[in-house]
């Protein structure tokens, strides 16, 4: 716990404002004159933080919702088509039209997998846009209103019906862990839900928002 820290709260708090500027570790050590490995504990430490504040704040939203799903890690198998190619990481989004979004690890982007997790955020009676996958079906049947585009045929948007929302986010998650240049599977979560933070307050002071997170255990 950062409260058992050797080092003061005044420096964790130096070290607070270079991650949420998102230096990288070397450069916060070499600003800062600290190691690059107590760097990289306290950024870890930061990321736990904001893995454990993003659950507590799980709620469950309505309105027009976008749904959609992804994959993280290995380049595409060149010839390989289709969702989940070997060696990916399949990632399950929903993003709360003018509000936040919300992202889930999965083990695979099957129906039985998704419905749940819907259920769970979105309230009953609320619009969802989603594309073409399969495992969209029966959310009419469940209570919702469902549009679809369909990306297989050349339909990114039709109207108010579009997923572009959540799709800006897997952009900005994927050109932001690509800098990594690789994370080890135990820690991609804390780096997913960083870049969900992240997303979630890029219009908002990112500062102020950690502290508030992390002020609680100082």
């Amino acid at each position: 716990m950062l409260k058992y820290s050797k080092i003061s709260p005044y420096k964790i708090k130096k070290i607070l404002k270079c991650f949420s500027e998102d230096l990288p570790a070397t450069k916060t050590a070499a600003l800062l004159n600290f190691n690059r490995k107590t760097v990289d504990r306290y950024y870890n430490l930061f990321r736990e933080q904001i893995l454990q504040a993003s659950f507590k704040e799980m709620e469950v939203i309505s309105g027009e919702v976008e749904v959609d799903e992804s994959y993280f890690g290995a380049k595409r198998v060149r010839g390989k088509r289709g969702r989940g190619a070997a060696g990916k990481t399949p990632v399950f989004g929903l993003l709360k039209r003018d509000g936040r979004a919300f992202v889930s690890v999965v083990k695979n982007c099957s129906k039985d997998e998704l419905m749940p997790i819907i259920q769970g955020k979105v309230l009953a009676g609320s619009t969802i846009h989603s594309d073409g996958w399969k495992a969209y079906d029966g959310l009419i049947l469940n209570g919702y209103d469902h549009y679809r585009v369909h990306h297989s045929k050349d339909e990114f948007a039709r109207g108010k019906c579009h997923v572009n929302g959540i799709e800006s986010f897997w952009s900005f998650a994927k050109r932001r862990l690509s800098k990594f240049n690789g994370i080890a599977s135990h820690k991609f979560l804390l780096y997913l839900k960083e870049c969900e933070m992240r997303f979630n307050y890029r219009n908002a002071d990112f500062y102020a928002r950690m502290l508030s997170i992390i002020n609680k255990i100082l």
